[in-house]
Protein backbone atom coordinates (compact mmCIF):
# COMPACT_ATOMS: atom_id res chain seq x y z
CA UNK A 1 0.00 0.00 0.00
CA UNK A 2 1.18 3.52 -1.20
CA UNK A 3 -1.14 6.12 0.60
CA UNK A 4 0.27 9.35 2.06
CA UNK A 5 -1.72 12.02 3.70
CA UNK A 6 -1.22 15.73 3.51
CA UNK A 7 -3.41 18.26 5.93
CA UNK A 8 -3.78 21.34 4.58
CA UNK A 9 -5.69 22.40 7.64
CA UNK A 10 -7.67 20.80 11.04
CA UNK A 11 -10.59 19.87 9.13
CA UNK A 12 -9.17 19.11 5.42
CA UNK A 13 -6.41 16.70 4.14
CA UNK A 14 -5.45 15.59 0.25
CA UNK A 15 -4.83 11.34 0.70
CA UNK A 16 -2.33 10.53 -2.05
CA UNK A 17 -2.41 6.93 -3.82
CA UNK A 18 0.41 5.75 -5.61
CA UNK A 19 -0.24 2.83 -8.13
CA UNK A 20 3.00 1.25 -9.67
CA UNK A 21 2.45 -0.39 -13.34
CA UNK A 22 4.38 -3.01 -11.75
CA UNK A 23 1.42 -4.08 -9.57
CA UNK A 24 -0.99 -4.46 -12.20
CA UNK A 25 0.82 -5.78 -15.48
CA UNK A 26 0.88 -9.32 -14.73
CA UNK A 27 -2.98 -9.42 -14.16
CA UNK A 28 -4.37 -7.37 -17.03
CA UNK A 29 -1.89 -9.59 -19.23
CA UNK A 30 -3.28 -13.15 -17.77
CA UNK A 31 -6.75 -11.76 -18.49
CA UNK A 32 -5.81 -10.86 -21.85
CA UNK A 33 -5.04 -14.55 -22.35
CA UNK A 34 -8.03 -15.66 -21.26
CA UNK A 35 -9.82 -13.41 -23.05
CA UNK A 36 -7.76 -14.96 -26.51
CA UNK A 37 -8.81 -18.18 -25.74
CA UNK A 38 -12.28 -17.35 -25.64
CA UNK A 39 -12.87 -14.55 -28.41
CA UNK A 40 -14.46 -14.97 -31.47
CA UNK A 41 -14.42 -12.28 -34.15
CA UNK A 42 -15.24 -12.74 -37.84
CA UNK A 43 -12.07 -14.06 -39.85
CA UNK A 44 -11.07 -15.76 -36.94
CA UNK A 45 -11.18 -19.00 -34.63
CA UNK A 46 -11.79 -19.42 -31.19
CA UNK A 47 -8.52 -18.75 -29.82
CA UNK A 48 -6.77 -17.60 -32.73
CA UNK A 49 -7.84 -13.58 -32.90
CA UNK A 50 -4.00 -11.80 -32.39
CA UNK A 51 -2.94 -10.86 -29.42
CA UNK A 52 -2.41 -7.33 -31.18
CA UNK A 53 -6.45 -7.59 -31.51
CA UNK A 54 -7.18 -8.20 -27.96
CA UNK A 55 -5.01 -5.55 -26.60
CA UNK A 56 -6.57 -2.51 -28.65
CA UNK A 57 -9.76 -4.07 -27.63
CA UNK A 58 -9.60 -4.78 -23.86
CA UNK A 59 -6.55 -4.05 -22.72
CA UNK A 60 -7.49 -0.23 -21.62
CA UNK A 61 -10.83 -0.92 -19.68
CA UNK A 62 -9.25 -3.77 -18.15
CA UNK A 63 -6.39 -1.19 -16.86
CA UNK A 64 -8.95 1.46 -15.85
CA UNK A 65 -10.90 -1.36 -13.92
CA UNK A 66 -7.72 -2.23 -12.50
CA UNK A 67 -6.54 0.49 -11.01
CA UNK A 68 -9.84 1.68 -9.63
CA UNK A 69 -9.69 -1.88 -7.80
CA UNK A 70 -6.54 -0.78 -6.81
CA UNK A 71 -6.98 2.40 -5.36
CA UNK A 72 -10.12 1.74 -3.57
CA UNK A 73 -8.34 -1.15 -1.70
CA UNK A 74 -5.88 1.04 -0.56
CA UNK A 75 -8.08 3.87 0.20
CA UNK A 76 -10.19 0.88 2.44
CA UNK A 77 -7.51 -0.35 3.95
CA UNK A 78 -5.59 3.49 5.47
CA UNK A 79 -8.92 4.31 6.28
CA UNK A 80 -9.08 1.22 8.90
CA UNK A 81 -5.65 1.21 9.59
CA UNK A 82 -5.88 4.91 10.48
CA UNK A 83 -8.99 5.08 12.40
CA UNK A 84 -10.07 8.58 10.43
CA UNK A 85 -13.77 9.96 11.31
CA UNK A 86 -14.36 11.33 8.03
CA UNK A 87 -17.24 13.58 6.39
CA UNK A 88 -19.04 12.65 3.16
CA UNK A 89 -16.71 10.52 0.75
CA UNK A 90 -13.44 11.02 -1.07
CA UNK A 91 -13.13 13.59 -3.72
CA UNK A 92 -11.18 12.77 -6.48
CA UNK A 93 -9.04 15.60 -7.32
CA UNK A 94 -9.38 16.05 -11.73
CA UNK A 95 -5.82 15.78 -13.31
CA UNK A 96 -5.62 16.74 -16.84
CA UNK A 97 -3.45 14.70 -19.70
CA UNK A 98 -2.61 12.32 -17.22
CA UNK A 99 0.20 9.91 -18.82
CA UNK A 100 -1.66 6.51 -18.25
CA UNK A 101 1.86 4.90 -19.28
CA UNK A 102 4.10 6.14 -16.60
CA UNK A 103 5.51 3.39 -14.28
CA UNK A 104 3.91 5.50 -11.29
CA UNK A 105 0.27 7.07 -11.36
CA UNK A 106 -0.38 9.25 -8.27
CA UNK A 107 -4.23 10.16 -7.53
CA UNK A 108 -5.37 12.52 -4.99
CA UNK A 109 -7.90 12.90 -2.88
CA UNK A 110 -9.84 15.45 -0.77
CA UNK A 111 -11.21 14.60 2.60
CA UNK A 112 -13.01 15.97 5.03
CA UNK A 113 -12.04 15.11 8.77
CA UNK A 114 -14.87 15.64 11.38
CA UNK A 115 -13.97 18.40 13.84
CA UNK A 116 -13.25 17.58 17.53
CA UNK A 117 -14.80 19.19 20.56
CA UNK A 118 -16.45 18.44 23.77
CA UNK A 119 -20.19 17.84 25.37
CA UNK A 120 -21.35 19.83 28.18
CA UNK A 121 -24.66 18.75 29.28
CA UNK A 122 -24.42 19.95 32.60
CA UNK A 123 -23.87 23.84 31.01
CA UNK A 124 -26.89 23.80 29.09
CA UNK A 125 -28.57 25.85 31.69
CA UNK A 126 -32.00 25.16 33.26
CA UNK A 127 -34.06 23.17 31.08
CA UNK A 128 -38.08 22.85 31.67
CA UNK A 129 -39.33 19.27 32.14
CA UNK A 130 -43.26 19.57 31.64
CA UNK A 131 -45.55 17.30 33.69
CA UNK A 132 -49.40 17.68 31.31
CA UNK A 133 -51.93 17.16 33.58
CA UNK A 134 -55.57 16.52 32.57
CA UNK A 135 -57.85 19.35 33.81
CA UNK A 136 -61.61 19.28 34.88
CA UNK A 137 -62.47 21.09 31.84
CA UNK A 138 -60.25 18.59 29.13
CA UNK A 139 -62.01 15.60 31.55
CA UNK A 140 -65.66 16.93 31.03
CA UNK A 141 -64.88 17.64 27.27
CA UNK A 142 -63.60 14.65 26.88
CA UNK A 143 -66.76 12.80 28.52
CA UNK A 144 -69.21 15.13 26.50
CA UNK A 145 -67.16 13.36 23.40
CA UNK A 146 -67.85 10.01 24.63
CA UNK A 147 -71.64 10.68 25.21
CA UNK A 148 -71.91 12.10 21.43
CA UNK A 149 -70.16 9.11 20.04
CA UNK A 150 -71.97 6.50 21.96
CA UNK A 151 -75.49 8.85 20.92
CA UNK A 152 -78.22 8.73 19.11
CA UNK A 153 -78.07 10.08 15.29
CA UNK A 154 -81.24 11.51 13.59
CA UNK A 155 -80.70 13.15 10.04
CA UNK A 156 -81.57 16.80 9.59
CA UNK A 157 -82.32 18.46 6.50
CA UNK A 158 -81.73 21.63 8.29
CA UNK A 159 -78.56 22.23 10.20
CA UNK A 160 -80.16 23.54 13.59
CA UNK A 161 -77.97 24.71 16.54
CA UNK A 162 -76.24 21.85 18.57
CA UNK A 163 -75.97 19.57 15.12
CA UNK A 164 -72.72 18.43 13.73
CA UNK A 165 -72.47 18.26 10.36
CA UNK A 166 -69.74 15.62 7.44
CA UNK A 167 -68.32 17.27 4.26
CA UNK A 168 -65.13 18.86 2.76
CA UNK A 169 -62.77 21.39 3.56
CA UNK A 170 -61.13 22.71 -0.12
CA UNK A 171 -59.00 25.76 -1.31
CA UNK A 172 -57.20 25.03 -4.58
CA UNK A 173 -54.40 27.35 -4.19
CA UNK A 174 -53.43 25.40 -0.98
CA UNK A 175 -54.50 22.12 -2.43
CA UNK A 176 -56.87 21.20 0.23
CA UNK A 177 -59.64 18.52 0.06
CA UNK A 178 -60.29 17.37 3.11
CA UNK A 179 -63.01 15.59 4.56
CA UNK A 180 -64.46 16.12 7.97
CA UNK A 181 -66.54 15.46 11.01
CA UNK A 182 -67.50 18.38 12.68
CA UNK A 183 -68.64 19.95 16.03
CA UNK A 184 -69.05 23.17 16.68
CA UNK A 185 -67.50 23.29 20.42
CA UNK A 186 -63.44 22.78 18.18
CA UNK A 187 -64.25 26.70 17.06
CA UNK A 188 -62.23 29.18 19.10
CA UNK A 189 -65.46 31.24 18.07
CA UNK A 190 -68.95 30.49 19.13
CA UNK A 191 -70.46 32.63 16.51
CA UNK A 192 -69.00 30.25 13.68
CA UNK A 193 -71.54 28.25 14.69
CA UNK A 194 -74.50 30.61 13.24
CA UNK A 195 -72.74 30.49 9.47
CA UNK A 196 -74.30 27.40 9.45
CA UNK A 197 -77.52 27.51 10.59
CA UNK A 198 -80.67 27.03 8.14
CA UNK A 199 -78.12 25.51 5.45
CA UNK A 200 -78.92 22.45 3.70
CA UNK A 201 -77.09 19.37 2.11
CA UNK A 202 -74.87 20.65 -0.79
CA UNK A 203 -74.35 24.33 0.79
CA UNK A 204 -71.48 25.86 0.93
CA UNK A 205 -69.85 27.89 3.84
CA UNK A 206 -66.81 30.09 3.29
CA UNK A 207 -64.32 30.50 6.63
CA UNK A 208 -61.36 31.83 7.12
CA UNK A 209 -58.22 29.96 8.87
CA UNK A 210 -56.94 32.89 10.54
CA UNK A 211 -58.64 32.20 14.39
CA UNK A 212 -60.58 29.35 13.30
CA UNK A 213 -59.39 27.13 16.09
CA UNK A 214 -58.55 27.96 19.65
CA UNK A 215 -54.98 26.29 18.74
CA UNK A 216 -54.26 26.35 15.16
CA UNK A 217 -52.75 22.88 15.45
CA UNK A 218 -55.91 21.72 14.76
CA UNK A 219 -55.63 22.77 10.97
CA UNK A 220 -53.53 19.99 10.71
CA UNK A 221 -56.08 17.66 11.86
CA UNK A 222 -59.07 19.52 9.81
CA UNK A 223 -57.15 20.87 6.89
CA UNK A 224 -54.31 18.64 6.59
CA UNK A 225 -51.88 21.06 6.29
CA UNK A 226 -48.01 20.82 7.47
CA UNK A 227 -47.00 22.07 10.73
CA UNK A 228 -44.84 24.29 8.82
CA UNK A 229 -48.07 26.30 7.24
CA UNK A 230 -50.48 26.40 9.81
CA UNK A 231 -48.55 29.33 12.05
CA UNK A 232 -50.20 32.34 10.67
CA UNK A 233 -52.23 30.67 8.11
CA UNK A 234 -54.76 32.84 6.89
CA UNK A 235 -57.00 31.48 4.17
CA UNK A 236 -60.64 31.32 3.23
CA UNK A 237 -61.86 27.67 2.93
CA UNK A 238 -65.06 26.55 1.25
CA UNK A 239 -66.50 23.79 3.54
CA UNK A 240 -69.40 21.52 1.79
CA UNK A 241 -72.40 19.93 3.22
CA UNK A 242 -72.96 16.40 2.98
CA UNK A 243 -74.55 15.48 5.91
CA UNK A 244 -76.50 17.10 8.95
CA UNK A 245 -77.07 15.03 12.52
CA UNK A 246 -78.88 15.53 14.98
CA UNK A 247 -76.90 13.65 18.49
CA UNK A 248 -79.01 13.10 21.59
CA UNK A 249 -75.67 12.17 23.83
CA UNK A 250 -75.77 8.90 25.50
CA UNK A 251 -76.83 8.28 29.41
CA UNK A 252 -74.09 8.41 31.59
CA UNK A 253 -75.02 4.97 32.79
CA UNK A 254 -73.45 1.40 33.36
CA UNK A 255 -74.20 0.36 29.67
CA UNK A 256 -72.17 3.31 28.38
CA UNK A 257 -69.38 2.47 30.89
CA UNK A 258 -69.30 -0.99 29.48
CA UNK A 259 -69.20 0.06 26.31
CA UNK A 260 -66.09 2.28 27.08
CA UNK A 261 -63.97 0.28 29.37
CA UNK A 262 -64.58 -2.96 28.68
CA UNK A 263 -68.10 -4.58 31.51
CA UNK A 264 -67.84 -3.99 34.79
CA UNK A 265 -64.08 -2.49 34.78
CA UNK A 266 -65.84 0.94 35.84
CA UNK A 267 -68.85 1.45 37.52
CA UNK A 268 -69.43 5.50 38.32
CA UNK A 269 -68.25 8.48 36.52
CA UNK A 270 -65.60 9.43 38.63
CA UNK A 271 -64.59 6.02 37.78
CA UNK A 272 -64.75 7.09 34.24
CA UNK A 273 -62.45 10.11 34.41
CA UNK A 274 -60.44 9.06 36.63
CA UNK A 275 -59.12 6.50 33.79
CA UNK A 276 -59.73 9.09 31.24
CA UNK A 277 -56.91 11.39 33.20
CA UNK A 278 -54.45 8.10 33.79
CA UNK A 279 -55.03 7.64 29.64
CA UNK A 280 -54.60 11.12 28.81
CA UNK A 281 -51.67 11.97 31.07
CA UNK A 282 -50.05 8.59 29.84
CA UNK A 283 -50.38 10.03 26.48
CA UNK A 284 -49.04 13.23 27.37
CA UNK A 285 -46.04 12.03 28.83
CA UNK A 286 -44.38 11.25 25.36
CA UNK A 287 -45.57 14.61 24.15
CA UNK A 288 -43.73 16.29 26.65
CA UNK A 289 -40.59 14.24 26.53
CA UNK A 290 -40.50 14.92 23.05
CA UNK A 291 -40.84 18.46 23.81
CA UNK A 292 -37.61 18.02 26.69
CA UNK A 293 -36.04 16.30 24.27
CA UNK A 294 -36.13 19.28 21.35
CA UNK A 295 -35.15 21.64 24.74
CA UNK A 296 -32.40 19.65 25.16
CA UNK A 297 -31.34 19.41 21.20
CA UNK A 298 -31.45 23.31 20.77
CA UNK A 299 -29.28 23.81 23.71
CA UNK A 300 -26.68 21.49 22.24
CA UNK A 301 -26.90 23.44 19.03
CA UNK A 302 -26.46 26.87 20.74
CA UNK A 303 -23.20 25.92 23.43
CA UNK A 304 -21.83 23.31 21.64
CA UNK A 305 -19.05 25.72 18.89
CA UNK A 306 -16.99 24.31 16.44
CA UNK A 307 -16.55 24.61 12.63
CA UNK A 308 -17.23 22.26 10.02
CA UNK A 309 -15.37 22.15 6.46
CA UNK A 310 -17.98 23.84 4.61
CA UNK A 311 -16.83 24.14 1.21
CA UNK A 312 -15.84 20.40 1.12
CA UNK A 313 -19.42 19.38 2.24
CA UNK A 314 -20.96 22.00 -1.04
CA UNK A 315 -18.67 20.56 -3.49
CA UNK A 316 -19.71 16.32 -1.63
CA UNK A 317 -23.16 17.48 -1.90
CA UNK A 318 -22.89 18.85 -5.91
CA UNK A 319 -21.89 14.67 -6.42
CA UNK A 320 -24.39 12.68 -4.15
CA UNK A 321 -26.92 12.80 -6.01
CA UNK A 322 -28.79 11.25 -9.19
CA UNK A 323 -28.10 14.29 -11.14
CA UNK A 324 -25.20 16.79 -10.40
CA UNK A 325 -26.17 19.93 -8.81
CA UNK A 326 -24.89 23.65 -9.37
CA UNK A 327 -22.73 25.54 -7.15
CA UNK A 328 -26.03 27.38 -5.84
CA UNK A 329 -28.48 24.27 -5.62
CA UNK A 330 -25.63 22.87 -3.51
CA UNK A 331 -24.97 26.11 -1.22
CA UNK A 332 -28.44 26.12 -0.68
CA UNK A 333 -29.05 22.69 0.23
CA UNK A 334 -25.93 23.03 2.74
CA UNK A 335 -27.64 26.12 4.38
CA UNK A 336 -30.43 23.66 4.50
CA UNK A 337 -29.12 21.10 6.26
CA UNK A 338 -26.10 22.36 8.28
CA UNK A 339 -27.86 21.91 11.30
CA UNK A 340 -29.19 18.48 11.33
CA UNK A 341 -25.54 17.62 10.11
CA UNK A 342 -24.01 19.10 13.65
CA UNK A 343 -26.41 17.51 15.95
CA UNK A 344 -25.97 13.73 13.96
CA UNK A 345 -22.47 14.78 15.02
CA UNK A 346 -23.16 16.24 18.85
CA UNK A 347 -25.80 13.14 19.31
CA UNK A 348 -22.87 10.83 17.95
CA UNK A 349 -20.02 12.24 20.20
CA UNK A 350 -22.94 12.18 23.06
CA UNK A 351 -23.14 8.66 22.57
CA UNK A 352 -20.18 7.25 22.54
CA UNK A 353 -18.52 9.56 25.70
CA UNK A 354 -21.25 8.10 27.59
CA UNK A 355 -20.61 4.57 25.93
CA UNK A 356 -24.36 4.76 24.65
CA UNK A 357 -25.18 1.46 23.05
CA UNK A 358 -27.87 -1.39 21.61
CA UNK A 359 -27.60 -4.63 22.40
CA UNK A 360 -29.92 -7.30 20.59
CA UNK A 361 -31.74 -8.42 23.87
CA UNK A 362 -32.49 -4.61 24.83
CA UNK A 363 -33.90 -4.41 21.13
CA UNK A 364 -36.12 -7.56 21.20
CA UNK A 365 -37.55 -6.79 24.56
CA UNK A 366 -38.43 -3.25 23.72
CA UNK A 367 -39.90 -5.05 20.27
CA UNK A 368 -41.72 -7.23 22.71
CA UNK A 369 -43.57 -4.63 24.85
CA UNK A 370 -44.50 -2.62 21.62
CA UNK A 371 -45.89 -5.65 20.22
CA UNK A 372 -48.13 -6.42 23.68
CA UNK A 373 -49.43 -2.68 23.74
CA UNK A 374 -50.50 -2.93 20.21
CA UNK A 375 -52.26 -6.45 20.87
CA UNK A 376 -53.50 -4.71 23.91
CA UNK A 377 -55.34 -2.61 22.09
CA UNK A 378 -57.26 -4.86 19.93
CA UNK A 379 -58.47 -6.33 23.23
CA UNK A 380 -55.45 -9.26 23.35
CA UNK A 381 -54.80 -8.95 26.78
CA UNK A 382 -52.61 -12.28 27.80
CA UNK A 383 -50.88 -13.32 24.56
CA UNK A 384 -48.87 -16.45 24.82
CA UNK A 385 -44.81 -16.11 25.05
CA UNK A 386 -44.69 -18.50 21.98
CA UNK A 387 -46.95 -15.82 20.09
CA UNK A 388 -44.91 -12.45 21.01
CA UNK A 389 -42.32 -14.43 20.31
CA UNK A 390 -43.27 -15.43 16.51
CA UNK A 391 -43.90 -11.76 15.62
CA UNK A 392 -40.57 -10.10 17.23
CA UNK A 393 -39.03 -12.55 15.17
CA UNK A 394 -40.47 -11.71 12.01
CA UNK A 395 -40.64 -7.78 12.83
CA UNK A 396 -37.00 -7.93 13.88
CA UNK A 397 -35.95 -9.62 10.34
CA UNK A 398 -37.01 -6.21 8.63
CA UNK A 399 -33.74 -4.31 8.71
CA UNK A 400 -36.19 -1.27 8.00
CA UNK A 401 -38.18 -2.11 11.16
CA UNK A 402 -34.40 -2.92 12.71
CA UNK A 403 -33.87 0.84 12.06
CA UNK A 404 -36.77 2.47 13.31
CA UNK A 405 -36.65 0.80 16.60
CA UNK A 406 -33.26 1.07 16.92
CA UNK A 407 -33.61 4.88 16.67
CA UNK A 408 -36.49 4.27 18.78
CA UNK A 409 -34.32 2.41 21.91
CA UNK A 410 -31.59 5.19 21.90
CA UNK A 411 -34.03 7.92 21.89
CA UNK A 412 -35.09 6.71 25.13
CA UNK A 413 -31.95 6.14 26.49
CA UNK A 414 -30.96 9.59 25.31
CA UNK A 415 -33.53 10.96 26.86
CA UNK A 416 -32.64 8.95 30.14
CA UNK A 417 -28.97 10.57 30.27
CA UNK A 418 -30.75 13.98 29.80
CA UNK A 419 -32.47 13.79 32.62
CA UNK A 420 -29.97 12.46 34.78
CA UNK A 421 -27.64 15.47 33.58
CA UNK A 422 -28.59 18.78 32.48
CA UNK A 423 -30.44 21.00 34.96
CA UNK A 424 -33.93 20.85 35.02
CA UNK A 425 -37.21 22.01 36.62
CA UNK A 426 -40.03 20.00 36.59
CA UNK A 427 -43.10 22.16 35.81
CA UNK A 428 -46.90 21.16 35.79
CA UNK A 429 -49.46 22.73 33.10
CA UNK A 430 -52.56 22.18 31.73
CA UNK A 431 -52.36 20.87 27.58
CA UNK A 432 -53.11 24.36 26.72
CA UNK A 433 -50.59 25.96 28.75
CA UNK A 434 -48.09 23.38 27.35
CA UNK A 435 -49.00 24.08 24.03
CA UNK A 436 -48.28 28.06 24.83
CA UNK A 437 -45.25 27.27 25.87
CA UNK A 438 -44.15 24.98 23.44
CA UNK A 439 -44.93 26.92 20.34
CA UNK A 440 -45.24 30.37 21.87
CA UNK A 441 -48.60 30.02 20.51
Amino acid sequence: MNVTRKNTDDLNAVITVAIYKSDYTYRIDNMMKEYQKQTELPGFRKGTVPMSVIVQKYRQPLFLDEVNKAIQADLNKYFQQEKLDLLGNPLPVVVENRDWEAEKLEFDFEIALAPTFDIDLEGLGEITQYKIIADDNMLNEQLARMQKQYGKMTPNEVFEKGNDVTGTFRNEDKAIDSPATISFDIFKDPKTENLFLGKKVGDVITLNTKGLFADDHQLMEYLKVSHDDVHGLDIDVDFTIEEINAIEPAELNQELFDKLFGEGNVSSVEEVKAKIKQDAEKQFEGQANQQFLNDVTEGLLHNTKFDLPAEFLKKWIQTVGEKQLTLEEAEAEYARSENGLRYQLIEGKVMSSNNLQINFEELKAYAAEMIKMQMAQFGQMDPSTADIDGIVARVLGNQEEVKRLSDQVMSEKMLALYKSKVKSTVKEVNYQEFVAASYGE
